[in-house]
Parts: structure tokens; sequence; C-alpha cells
């Protein structure tokens, strides 16, 4: 994989968060994949599970995000063979479109030979909002 192949990966991401669109979703991951949505987690199992955890209301993911409420960029901070390191944030808005909250991400992914993602494991934090009268 390239810095490039995962930019690209990364920008098919965010179109299929995006759009919650189940082929755009398993089109990214392997047949055997595993995505950790906290490092911690047991790790979702397999391409239709994952798509299942992205797509059911009840399924393993926090909360359906409704369109419109959030955008995100995330960017490949380090590359070597087949794993990749990426950077970036999510940015969450009120229905007005005003800012509600910003994370900064940190993914691992291991891809395989097609370019599919076989591993996935995210990192986030929230950013702070600043104290009142601070600044």
């Amino acid at each position: 994989m390239t810095s490039s192949d995962v930019q690209a990966w990364l920008d098919r991401y965010v179109q299929a968060w995006l759009t919650y669109d189940p082929k755009q979703i398993g089109d990214l991951f392997s047949q055997d994949a595993e995505y950790r949505y906290h490092p911690w987690d047991e790790p979702v199992r397999g391409r239709d599970t994952i798509v299942r955890s992205w797509t059911e209301p009840d399924a393993d993911a926090s909360a359906r995000d409704k369109p419109g409420t959030y955008e995100a960029h995330y960017e490949p901070y380090a590359v070597g063979g087949n794993r990749a390191v990426a950077t970036g944030w999510s940015r969450y808005l009120h229905p007005d479109g005003s800012f509600r909250t910003l994370y900064h991400n940190a993914y691992l992914l291991e891809f395989d030979d097609d370019g599919r993602c076989r591993s996935f494991t995210e990192f986030y934090i929230e950013q702070p909002r600043p104290k009142a009268g601070a600044g």
C-alpha cells in the first residue's frame, strides 16, 4: 500500500459513513476483517457483520449519525507495507448546522493484497471546549 492508496481508502471510508450504503461499506473490508470501535473491544468480525454494525439501529456502533450532522477528514500518517496509521478529525454538528463537538482520531489499519482493510482499530478523543472567560 502507498500513501495514495491509503488516502483513497480513507476517502471511501468517509463517503461510506456519510451514506451508510451497505455496498460501499462492504467494499472497504476483507471477508475476514476485524473492526474495533475502541482498542479494548472484542472486534466485530467479518465483512457482513461489520456492515450490519454500521447500518442496523441496534448494532455495535454507538449510534447511527443523522445525515448532515457530521463531517470528517483523515490522512495517512505512516504507511509501511500493508499497515498504516491515519489521523484526522470528525466534527459533529447540531441539526441547524452549528458546531457541536470535534473529535481527533487515529486509526490502525492493516490491508489485504486487494487493498481491503482486514484490521481496523479506532482511537479518538473529544477536543475540550475552551472554558468560559479563557483566552
